[in-house]
């Protein structure tokens, strides 16, 4: 069972993922791509908590370089800060890859038991596609001829 802090982390990962994908539609809104950052991470504290967050990021620091974490904060930052959201967004994304590219192969296979968005992801161009993206292997059928 998921405690309140959880849910309420969720739901704000969500939102700050949905402005941050609206800010970049709308040629990168600074007020919505803004909002999207501060969403994202309360939501990422609340759901993960503030000292298992701080280890994740030591981790993945001290593990892959200061390279993934760098950018990630780096492009918040300018973001934020210093107002600069379209080289912002490009580093934040860099690192936002480098961070959590172990979990999109775990996605991809979680999103394939949806209903709708699994019947999408079986489709057959998509699938390669998403297979690519995700770093999956694909199968390959054998010769056995």
């Amino acid at each position: 069972m998921m405690s309140d802090n959880t849910k309420i982390g969720t739901s704000l990962l969500g939102l700050g993922l949905l402005f941050i994908a609206l800010g970049v539609l709308l040629l990168f809104d600074r007020f919505l791509l803004s909002l999207g950052n501060v969403m994202f991470l309360a939501g990422l504290l609340m759901t993960m908590g503030v000292s298992r967050s701080a280890r994740f990021f030591r981790k993945k620091a001290h593990d892959c370089g200061l390279r993934g974490v760098a950018c990630f904060f780096g492009g918040v930052a300018l973001v934020l800060v210093f107002k600069r959201p379209l080289v912002g967004m490009f580093l934040e994304g860099f690192g936002f890859v480098n961070l959590f590219g172990n979990f999109f192969p775990i996605a991809l296979s979680a999103m394939r038991t949806m209903p709708v968005i699994g019947n999408v992801l079986s489709m057959p161009g998509v699938s390669s596609v998403a297979d690519k993206l995700a770093g999956v292997e694909q199968r390959r059928a054998r010769n056995w001829a």
